[in-house]
Parts: structure tokens; sequence; C-alpha cells
């Protein structure tokens, strides 16, 4: 299996975060990958998704929120975070323009994903894919979280 390699994913305002590229042998789609609020797109269970995803031909582009790459533990705003979400996906949008694209997430990645779709669809995306999705805090009930599902159209 190949090696990660670097990428700059370019905000619309300006800033970038870091990202990753795992490019599978015989690729047949790509998921533009987020990190939970927790650890980034460097954690081993950020590592282990790619790796078996590219172990099945899809590719996987990780990357960093503004918060994760500045070192932060607070997470970003959903407007900051789904920013980064777009940005990710016009770059893999235009880096893998022959494959399926897909995009989502580890929890806070892909609730931030899935709000982003929610409000305007991410163009050239074909569908959502979560990865631990939880609908409320510990020990506080409540199914808010997922409130903005209804209004993905995908």
């Amino acid at each position: 299996m190949a090696a990660p390699q670097p990428t700059t994913i370019v905000l619309d305002d300006g800033d970038s975060v870091p990202g990753l590229w795992l490019r599978a042998e015989g690729e047949t789609a790509c998921l533009v990958l987020a990190h939970g609020a927790g650890a980034g797109m460097a954690h081993r269970s950020m590592s282990g998704l790619a790796e078996g995803l590219a172990e099945r031909r899809i590719s996987t582009l990780r990357y960093d929120f503004p918060f994760a790459a500045r070192g932060a533990r607070r997470p970003d705003s959903p407007m900051v975070a789904h920013r980064a979400v777009r940005a990710a996906a016009r770059l893999a949008r235009r880096e893998v323009a022959s494959l399926l694209l897909f995009a989502g997430g580890r929890s806070y990645g892909g609730r931030m994903t899935s709000q982003a779709q929610a409000a305007a669809p991410l163009e050239g995306v074909r569908g959502l894919a979560f990865f631990a999705f939880p609908l409320h805090p510990a020990g506080n009930p409540s199914v808010g979280r997922a409130d903005h599902l209804a209004k993905v159209d995908i």
C-alpha cells in the first residue's frame, strides 16, 4: 500500500488546513474523510479507516479542521467547519474527477459534513458515509444532532 501523501486544502477565506491523500490501487471511488472532535486526521482510527478503505479500492482525502490544525481542543463552529468540508470536497472533486465521490467522517466530522450537505449540496458528492455518528452527548439524550438529516437530499 502506498504511503499517505500530504496536501494543502485552501478554504474560501484564504486560510488553509493540511490533508492526507491515500490513493488506492485500482481506485473506484474516493471518500473525503473528516475526523472527530477528539483526534485529528492522523489518529490511528482515521489511518485505519483510510487503509481499510484503500484495501477495498476506495481512495481517501483526510483533512484537519482548522481547530485541529492549530492544536486547539475546542472544535470549530459549524460555519468554520462547513468551510473546511466544502474546501476538501472541492479539492477531491478536482483531483479525482473520474471517480465516484463520497464525503463523511467520524462523529463530529460526519455531523459537520452532513450539516454542510443539508445547507447546500456538496458539488459532485454522490453520497455520505458516517463512522460513529453520536446522536447526543454522553448522558444527555436527545435527537437534535440528527434534525438536519431530514434536509439531506442525496
